[in-house]
């Protein structure tokens, strides 16, 4: 693991396909959330809302077409993490649910193994935070997290804070 390169993203998406009781994960080959299952995500590029990163990144790892309609955004996660020279940085990631999309889900070089899984049975190997909050979440709950990550975003360092909203804007 020394080897890795940590990565420091300030401002991300992660989007999930879900059906009424599953969601869709993927198991990540590198970068942030690497041996873990996953939402499908990633930074978000100059000059691109929101919606217009989770749609493109959506097309890019798992080759379905999204309208922005049809995403519902259900989190906003600030994960404040420390790197392993002793830095800090926070990635801001904005979460959403796709309930309607087209095509057919395919295996890509940084998803692969895409799974349904039901909304109250998780796998365990999820990214150290997400088992806290994810399923408030999936329960219809709109919320903003603040979540402290170890380097490489191990482990969690602090507990997860979690504040309740009626709505989350988009930019």
């Amino acid at each position: 693991m020394e080897n890795r390169e940590e990565k420091v993203l300030f401002n991300a998406t992660v989007s999930f396909l879900s059906r009424p009781d599953e969601i869709l994960l993927g198991m990540k080959t590198r970068k942030i959330g690497m041996g873990c299952w996953n939402g499908y995500g990633g930074g978000i590029e100059k000059g691109e809302t929101e919606q217009e990163a989770a749609v493109r990144e959506c097309s890019e790892e798992m080759s379905v077409v999204i309208d922005p309609k049809d995403l519902e955004k259900v989190a906003i996660v600030h994960f404040h993490n420390t790197k392993s020279d002793g830095s800090k940085f926070t990635l801001t990631v904005h979460f959403y649910l796709a309930h309607k999309w087209k095509g057919e889900v395919k295996e890509t070089e940084e998803m692969i193994t895409p799974t349904w899984f039901k909304k109250t049975e998780l796998p365990e190997k999820m990214m150290p935070t997400d088992k806290e909050w994810l399923p408030i979440a999936l329960g219809g709950k709109k919320m903003i997290v603040h979540a402290y990550l170890s380097p490489f975003q191990q482990e969690s360092l602090a507990p997860v804070e979690i504040e309740y909203v009626d709505s989350l804007a988009e930019n």
